[in-house]
Order: C-alpha cells, then structure tokens, then sequence
C-alpha cells in the first residue's frame, strides 16, 4: 500500500477488503476498496472566514477555491413569502463560512440565469467588504419567472472555468420542477459540466422533483438532500459550505487496472451514499480506466469492485485487479500522481469453507446497496398504485435497515409503513403518508452505514 503526502495536501491510503479464495471453475471476485485521507480538510483545520488559523496555515490560507451559489428565484419561492427570505438568509450565512480569500459569485436562476453578484462574468474574492456587498445583493432579489436549472449550471461553470484554482464548487438550490427546459437540456448542461466543478443540490419544500435533483448531485459528485422546511436552510447551507472550505484535492480518480482475459461487472460507491460508477469510466491506458471520485478533504470512502477472471485450476492464484488512486497533473502536461494502490487477488481452492465465506465488508455493502434500490423500486411501485409490490419491496428494505443497524433510513421507512415484524420484513403499507416524508426517504434512501471492521 503506497501513501501520497505532501506539505498541506491530505494522505491517501487504501485498503483492500475481500475474500480471495474461488471454488474450482470460481470466476467472480468482489472487493471492498477502502479509501482514506487525512491530514489536510475538514479536521484538519483550513480556516474559515473569522476563525483562528491552524498552524498548518497563514490567515486566510487553504487551497485555492471557488464556489458558485444558485439561488432559485422562480416564481413559486413568494409561495410562502416566508420561502425566498429564508434563500436569502441561507445563501448570507453560506457566504459568511466562506473562507479569507476564495472566488465566488451569487447565480440567481429562473427560466434564465443572472449573475447577480458581483456581476459582468466575474468573480469577487471574499472578504470583509465583498460578503457585505454580497448581502446587499442578495436583499434585493425577489421571486419571478420559471425554472431552468440547465441555464443556471452553464453559467456556474462559466464563471468558475474562468478561475484559476484547484478546487471549483457550486451549490445549487431549488424548489420546484424544471419545467422551463426539456430534460435532454438539463441533461446536456449536466454533461457539459462533469469533471468541471462538483456541486450540491438541496430541494426545498416538496414541490421539486427527487430524481431531478438527485440527478444533478449524482452527475456532478455532490450531494443531495431535502430541507422540507425552509427555517431548517441556514444551518444547512452553512454547513454544505464548511464542508466545501474542507475540500483539499479535486479531480481524483479511481483507476481499476485489469489483466488480460479479467472483466469488470461494476464499480460503485458504496459509503457514505451509492453511486454506480461504472458507466462514468475513461480510458486510461491498455487495459486501465478512470472512475471519477471528485474532491477530497479529511473524509474516507468505500467502493465496491466486481470482476469476472478467466476459470483457473485449484491451487492456482492471479492479481484480479490493481486499485490505484490518481491525481492528474494540473497543467495537462506531466504524468498523473499515484496517490495510493491496493490489490485485489484470485486464489482457487478446494477448501468449501475458505471458498464460500463471504468477507462482511462485502456482504455489508452489497445488502445496501439492495436497500437503496429495494427503497426506490417500492416508492415507485406505490405511486404508480402496485401496493402488494410496494409492500414486497419496503418490507425487504426494512429487514435490511434492521439487519445492517442503519437506523436513519429505518425511522425514515417507518414514516411510510407500518412496521409489524423488522427481522422478517413484514410491513404494512400506511394509508396516509406526509408528502415531505416520502420524499426525504427518496433522496436519502442510498445513505449508508459504514461497516463495523
């Protein structure tokens, strides 16, 4: 296992989880890849906007940033009135965590989208001054017009592909449906937009669209969540954005080499949400591809890798895989960073028991990795009036919520169905549910527990 560190940038390390033995004629091999960063982000001190540097830095010091907010301004933000003040609130005390010294710009987005601070395609560099003028700026905006989230997204990543830094970020707010643009738009924006700048989404109310929005943060690495109540939008904004002040290294990736005859089944975040990455890989050389992971601070991560390998007799052993973490060079010109690397291994055996075991961490992630889509397969079910599917499906996500002790998404579950049984998932179907309530358990239904190692 090799380690990447350097003055001020986080230690990269990675673990490789997984029971490596196959009975004969054995072909799929599955493997936990843990990946860990430390000493630089969100524990590691970069200080915010009127705090006490850490050693490690001067005032004002951290990685160079940007972050762009896009603030819904549509025409459903007055309903209620109390709606587009707390955005206003909220998107002020994201403001305030900005650290000393970062680019930002405020978007307001409605069927088009505007620039309003500081203006002309530019970015403001946060300070005293600047946040104040900020404010103001946001005091001053009112709600009118539609949606057109795709508008919005091209112009964050206009202003943020006109800095230069190491780490580009937006934060998107909303708090209705896209109706102003078709999806192929949204889509396209999306496209234009990975690798460029990770960004977070948060609905607000429950007149958006989950998978709109869950889509957005899928696509552009971030995270997504519901704030059903807009009161609850300061703290959340806040904390979206300290989160954001904590980010270290962008753009790395995760490079899965394979030997000659080996195939890869999938490759998927699996903690602290799911994401499948398997469609989202780049060639990177003969027989090697890049999954994109985004930026990093103090955090750790796990994925899940399955490969095929050829059949091999008993006794035989090959590395399946080779689970690199890359950094690419900034200026395009040099050869990317191997920040860390771990493998994966094929041995066949005769021994059943060393054979069939399978290694908790994989058997832990694999059951929620059912979870999130057993939640989303039931939640479709119900709305489309299938209540034996919907109690077929919440009950398995219910037994296992309890099975791998991840108790937010079974209090989540519990708002939709009547829990008769956890261990057996028997459930019933509530006749009435809070639309806020199953729309949190949507967007959070591929939240994850870690693995007790």
């Amino acid at each position: 296992m090799a380690n990447f560190s350097k003055s001020n940038v986080p230690q990269f390390s990675v673990e490789v989880y997984q029971n490596e033995f196959l009975p004969e004629g054995g072909r799929e091999v599955n493997a936990i890849v843990t990946v860990t960063s430390t000493g630089g982000g969100t524990t590691g001190g970069i200080p915010l906007a009127g705090s006490t540097p850490s050693p490690a830095y001067g005032p004002g010091q951290g990685p160079d940033a940007a972050v762009v907010l896009m603030v819904d301004c549509s025409g459903s933000m007055d309903y209620p009135p109390t709606k587009m003040r707390n955005a206003r609130d909220a998107t002020a005390a994201a403001i305030d965590a900005l650290r000393e010294g970062t680019r930002f710009a405020v978007v307001a987005g409605t069927h088009v989208a505007k620039d309003v601070y500081p203006g002309n395609g530019r970015l403001a560099v946060a300070d005293q001054q600047t946040r104040a003028q900020a404010k103001d700026a946001l005091r001053k905006l009112s709600a009118g017009g539609g949606t057109a989230i795709g508008t919005w997204l091209r112009l964050a990543d206009r202003l943020l592909g006109a800095a230069e830094v190491d780490i580009r970020h937006g934060i998107l707010l909303t708090d209705g449906r896209n109706e102003h643009e078709a999806p192929e738009d949204l889509r396209a924006a999306l496209d234009s937009c990975a690798g460029r700048f990770t960004c977070d989404a948060r609905g607000v109310g429950t007149d958006w669209e989950v998978k709109e929005v869950t889509g957005i943060a899928a696509a552009l690495l971030g995270t997504a969540d519901i704030v059903a109540d807009p009161a609850g939008l300061a703290a959340d904004f806040t904390r979206m954005m300290e989160n954001a002040m904590g980010k270290e290294v962008a753009d790395v990736a995760l490079r899965l080499w394979t030997p000659v005859g080996v195939e890869i089944r999938f490759v998927k975040q699996v903690a602290p949400t799911v994401a499948d990455l398997t469609g989202r890989r780049t060639g990177a050389g003969p027989r090697a591809g890049d999954y994109p992971t985004g930026s990093w601070g103090d955090e750790s991560r796990d994925y899940h890798v399955c490969v095929l390998v050829p059949e091999a007799g008993i006794g035989q052993e090959m590395l399946a895989a080779r689970v690199s973490l890359i950094l690419p060079d900034p200026s395009g010109a040099g050869a990317p960073q191997t920040l860390s690397q771990g493998l994966v291994r094929a041995v066949w055996t005769d021994d059943m028991v060393a054979s069939t075991s399978i290694n908790p961490q994989v058997a832990h992630y694999t059951g929620q990795a059912e979870l999130a889509q057993v939640i989303q397969q039931g939640l479709d079910a119900r709305k489309s009036g299938d209540f034996d599917g919907a109690t077929a499906k919440l009950g398995r996500a219910v037994q296992l919520a309890s099975a791998s002790g991840n108790q937010d998404t079974a209090k989540l579950l519990s708002k939709v169905v009547d829990v008769v049984d956890a261990a057996t998932g028997t459930v019933r179907l509530k006749a009435k549910v809070a639309e806020a309530d199953e729309m949190t358990l949507e967007t959070r239904s591929t939240k994850t527990v870690r693995v007790k190692k």
